[in-house]
């Protein structure tokens, strides 16, 4: 029994002293992570990190610890210049603006009723939600189908709801949701200047969307419309356009519309360097006009003819009754001159030039061309009065006149 009892004390002192030994190995590894001993039982002590620590310990350092920025993700474009970055801008912000237009006449007219129909492509910009689209009046004009094609590829039938041959411009109407339209931005085209960086954007050769870059070459050039009447204030700039861009925006380097591409100088029909685009100044005046009364209404001065003359235009006749002639403005006179020949008395009309009013200027401004003349009256509105600065038997004198209705 004794024996017995002898081999369970040995046995109780050697399972002690093993436990002191884990327990200093313990601590000296406690002390060798932490700096510092840890008398605490080991039931009270947290469990160790796999970082050497303890998880609350690494848990509260994390805590402490400023928040660090969420990473923004990789600019697509910092491999870009930066001229590339805004060709990239003006691009994203003014192709979905952009359309594609076709259209298609029927030729046959009675005689030869199989004769094929001919087709175009051109372009056009969306104006507003409810579904305008600008272009030329060229690229409409004769058609009997007009389609319109977005930036998402759905195709929709389009009506002429006002043109204008004079300024060669045109508003088309399409019923498409407000989601799909994203309207063009309009700029200031008063404020251009030689050399400033332009973009178009069209539909050459039926090639959707295709984006060209250029300067603006000139400002100011005059070009004529397809009914012979003179367009002034036309922008010239080098970005290739081809058959195909007709109606399609010049933008600025903001993506604004700065004008509409509408045609090219060229001696095969295909881009020389040389485009032309109509100011949105005359846009901006003329579409409100095509949308409301589907023409434009301009101001109307009561003269038909006239002829050029040193230093302005003359007058050769006028509307009966019209503006002109009613603010006692003279042209021509026809003067009816008898003679006797035998017992016979002939009668001859003689025009007589020398009583005809030279216009030199309207509301102070030059005129040296009828063109002149004619963009300076149609400016205005019916029932606006201009003061025209004429030459009359060798002096000057100014008269108002008071502006009627004409197209």
């Amino acid at each position: 029994m004794k024996k017995y009892f002898v081999l369970c004390l040995i046995s109780a002192l050697l399972g002690g002293a093993a436990a002191l030994l884990l327990t200093k190995d313990s601590l000296a590894w406690r002390v060798a992570a932490a700096g510092e001993p840890d008398d605490r039982p080991p039931s009270d002590r947290p469990l160790a990190s796999p970082q050497g620590g303890s998880a609350v310990a690494e848990g509260t350092r994390l805590a402490q610890r400023p928040a660090e920025a969420v990473r923004p993700a990789a600019d697509p474009l910092a491999h870009l210049t930066p001229e590339e970055r805004v060709n990239v801008s003006v691009y994203e912000k003014g192709s979905l603006s952009v359309v594609n237009i076709s259209t298609r006449a029927a030729r046959g007219d009675g005689l030869f009723p199989f004769e094929p129909a001919t087709e175009g492509e051109g372009s056009g910009c969306i104006l507003d939600k409810r579904g305008h689209i600008l272009t030329n009046h060229h690229v409409v004009d004769g058609a009997d189908e007009i389609q319109v094609t977005l930036a998402d590829g759905s195709t929709h039938e389009a009506k002429v709801i006002g043109s204008d041959p004079n300024s060669d411009v045109a508003v088309l109407k399409i019923d498409a949701a407000p989601a799909l339209l994203s309207p063009v931005t309009y700029g200031d085209s008063s404020r251009l200047l030689v050399g400033q960086r332009v973009y178009a954007i069209g539909n050459p050769f039926g090639l959707e969307r295709t984006f060209t870059t250029g300067v603006i070459s000139y400002l100011n050039r005059s070009l004529r419309s397809r009914n012979r009447r003179l367009i002034q204030s036309i922008i010239q700039f080098d970005a290739a356009i081809n058959p195909g861009n007709s109606g399609g925006p010049l933008l600025d380097s903001r993506g604004q519309m700065i004008g509409m591409n509408t045609a090219i100088a060229s001696n095969t029909g295909q881009s020389a360097g040389v485009g032309f685009a109509i100011p949105i100044g005359i846009i901006a005046r003329v579409v409100p006009q095509l949308i409301e009364n589907g023409r434009v209404i301009r101001g109307d001065i009561g003269i038909t003819h006239l002829r050029p003359h040193k230093g302005g235009v003359q007058i050769v006749s006028l509307v009966p009754d019209g503006p002109a002639d009613k603010a006692g403005l003279k042209g021509y006179r026809i003067v009816l001159e008898r003679r006797r020949q035998g017992a016979f008395i002939f009668e001859q009309r003689r025009v007589d030039p020398s009583q005809a009013d030279v216009i030199v200027a309207v509301d102070g401004k030059p005129v040296d061309s009828e063109d002149e003349l004619r963009s300076l009256i149609e400016s205005r509105k019916p029932g606006e009065t201009v003061r025209i600065t004429v030459v009359r038997g060798g002096r000057q004198e100014v008269i108002a006149v008071k502006l009627g209705e004409g197209e």
